[in-house]
């Protein structure tokens, strides 16, 4: 698995940056990949996710929809003909034995998932890609290190 570096940083300083890449990392996603997206809150996570599951959409030639972020439900799923996408949000979530319960990894095979805020979340799963999110040098600036993908 590969290991980001500082000069592995990418700059999404920019919502069109953030759908360029959400658009890169989609064509390369398969089933059983699981994503964890890393950052602080408005980092830019669920903007990325949005222009992720819309370039899904978009290749199907299916109706682009809402994109939230599952904060009070915990899941959104998304059925995007044979792709099935669960996008969690962990942000309410205190222990492992919530996390356990939720039955994350269940089905993991025969779907992407994409998990906001998966800090608590042990052992790690197979075929994971984890895309950390942070600010710049103010708030304006964002960039994304990516670990388990090749570009």
């Amino acid at each position: 698995m590969p290991i980001a570096t500082k000069s592995d940083l990418i700059n999404l300083s920019s919502e069109k940056k953030t759908e360029e890449l959400a658009k890169k990392i989609s064509k390369k996603l398969k089933l059983g990949h699981v994503l964890f997206l890393i950052g602080e809150m408005g980092v830019g996570k669920t903007t990325f996710i949005r222009y992720l599951i819309n370039n899904f959409q978009k290749e199907n030639k299916l109706k682009i929809t809402e994109v939230t972020s599952p904060t009070f439900n915990l899941l959104n799923e998304y059925q995007i003909k044979k792709i099935k996408i669960n996008h969690y949000d962990l942000f309410r979530i205190k222990s492992l034995n919530e996390i356990q319960n939720l039955g994350l990894f269940e089905g993991i095979s025969n779907a992407i998932t994409l998990i906001e805020w998966p800090q608590k979340i042990k052992p790690k799963p197979k075929n994971l890609i984890e895309l950390n999110f942070e600010y710049g040098n103010d708030y304006k600036k964002r960039i994304v290190q990516i670990k388990g993908l090749n570009l």
